[in-house]
């Protein structure tokens, strides 16, 4: 599933805008099709013109989303259930895994959808999301302000550190892909769980776009990946 509301804060219509080309909801749906795991790819968004957008670029199931799952407030996971409620009542039956993929995320590979998948399959109960090596440590160089005005390390560790290299490993949570078993997820399974699992993705595959700023790198990666698969 790829949840795209029609609003934006950050970056106006970005899920329609043009990126390397076309438009930026298209990029997930193409690596959907391509990993070769899907039997249902379905869109879910308030707006008809991104679900049309989506129909073009080959999703299979349209979802509207009601206003009261689209708005600034709304949490994602209830719109995601709606999403799989609403698709396994069109198509009649009841998937064992399901995947979303976030629009906003087009730097993914469709092996890296696989390994996703896989690494789910591997144990019942489990689910994954996706990462990144973290640029900054809680144990090190990651602060938070306290009350009185002074900031100290957001995690601090029983002994001093003195090298980033020597702290716990620590990832950023890049919201590209996530996956569950079906029957978790229509159970309330949230993104959290004990048996949940990292998919480690590279920096220049992690980029999510919150800005105009973001953007414009991506579009840059996106457009420098072509060319060297070009001329290859």
């Amino acid at each position: 599933m790829i949840c795209a509301r029609a609003g934006s804060k950050g970056v106006r219509s970005k899920n329609t805008r043009l990126i390397a080309g076309k438009p930026l909801i298209a990029h997930s749906l193409d690596q959907a099709r391509a990993s070769g795991l899907f039997d249902a790819i379905a869109v879910s968004s308030d707006s008809e013109q991104l679900l049309s957008i989506a129909h073009r670029h080959g999703a299979t199931c349209l979802v509207q989303r009601p206003d009261a799952l689209a708005n600034d407030t709304a949490a994602k996971l209830p719109a995601m259930r709606h999403c799989l409620e609403n698709v396994e009542r069109q198509i009649g039956t009841a998937f064992d895994v399901v995947v979303d993929l976030d629009a906003t995320s087009p730097l993914r590979l469709p092996e890296d959808i696989r390994a996703v998948v896989s690494l789910l399959e591997q144990q019942p109960g489990a689910n994954v999301i996706t990462g990144a090596p973290a640029r900054r440590s809680p144990y090190f160089n990651l602060v938070e302000r306290r009350a009185d005005g002074t900031v100290g390390l957001s995690k601090p560790p029983a002994s001093a550190i003195v090298r980033r290299q020597d702290a716990p490993e620590c990832f950023d949570m890049n919201a590209s892909i996530y996956a569950w078993w079906a029957a978790d997820f229509r159970a309330g399974a949230g993104v959290f769980g004990l048996l949940t699992r990292l998919h480690v993705m590279p920096e220049e595959r992690s980029l999510d776009i919150d800005s105009e700023l973001d953007f414009r790198l991506v579009e840059f990666l996106l457009e420098s990946r072509t060319a060297a698969a070009a001329a290859e």
